[in-house]
């Protein structure tokens, strides 16, 4: 009898030890959470998150090391992506070989796949660059979640005028303080599907805000996807309440009305 209830109490401290092992794993999964959520919150002060101004499409919010976004999940593309961009998050170790095109985990099927996009014409254009992940290889490598994709047009577009764009927002960013760069799709009214189920929708064009919270400006720029001169970027920029009225999307909510009416009516020149 001593050594069954010995046994017994052996057993009854090993479920013990599982069950705070369990509990010890989901207190650190969730402080992990809490903690990755409070990057993108610090991400979000300066702007607030684009908000859907008509009906919610069924959408996940996510969060990266580098960019938060809202996953819209009938069209399998972001309906925006928003970056907090400084001169430190610029440089690094971090190579864009160390990332590979792979389904969102966080989501699973909700994501395309990089499959979706073989042997259909469209690159798989980052909406978050990874060139602005170089500070921290696990940026980089999220960056290439498929969340983070949009089919976009290759020669001249991705491998062109948006490319010359990317490279023009960091080097304004290289020089200010920060800027929070708002990306993402905008569609005609019946867009074109790609994917093995045909249900990766097509952007008609592409838009991205760069805001300086210092001096409180903002400049946008609305391009179709399509092959267009690296050169012409000053003629594809716009107001934001142009990409307002073609999105559905708010932007800039936790400015005042006062400031918000006056950055985004004001089509700036371009940026020096």
């Amino acid at each position: 009898m001593p050594e069954r209830n010995s046994d017994k109490g052996k057993t009854s401290t090993g479920w013990v030890r599982t069950a705070l092992a369990v509990f010890a794993f989901w207190l650190s999964a969730l402080a992990a959470q809490a903690a990755d959520w409070a990057a993108c919150e610090a991400m979000l002060r300066w702007t607030g998150a684009p908000a859907y101004r008509g009906e919610t499409p069924d959408h996940d919010l996510l969060c990266r090391k580098g960019y938060v976004l809202a996953h819209n999940a009938e069209r399998k593309v972001a309906d925006w992506v928003l970056e907090e961009l400084t001169h430190e998050r610029l440089t690094g170790p971090a190579r864009r070989e160390s990332g590979r095109f792979r389904q969102d985990p966080d989501i699973g099927e909700r994501s395309a796949s990089p499959k979706d996009y073989a042997r259909t014409g469209y690159d798989r254009g980052h909406l978050a660059p990874a060139a602005n992940m170089r500070w921290d290889d696990g940026a980089m490598a999220e960056s290439f979640y498929m969340t983070n994709m949009a089919p976009q047009v290759g020669i001249g577009f991705n491998r062109g005028i948006w490319k010359a764009l990317e490279e023009r927002v960091r080097d304004w960013a290289g020089n200010r303080d920060r800027l929070i760069v708002i990306t993402g799709p905008i569609y005609g009214d019946r867009p074109k599907t790609i994917g093995q189920e045909k249900d990766v929708a097509v952007p008609e064009a592409f838009y991205k805000i760069a805001y300086d919270p210092e001096r409180k400006r903002a400049i946008a720029f609305l391009l179709l996807n399509k092959s267009a001169p690296s050169n012409a970027l000053p003629e594809h920029i716009v107001t934001v309440r142009e990409i307002e009225e073609r999105t559905g999307l708010d932007f800039l909510a936790t400015l005042s009305k006062r400031d918000q009416n006056r950055i985004e009516t004001n089509r700036q020149p371009m940026w020096r």
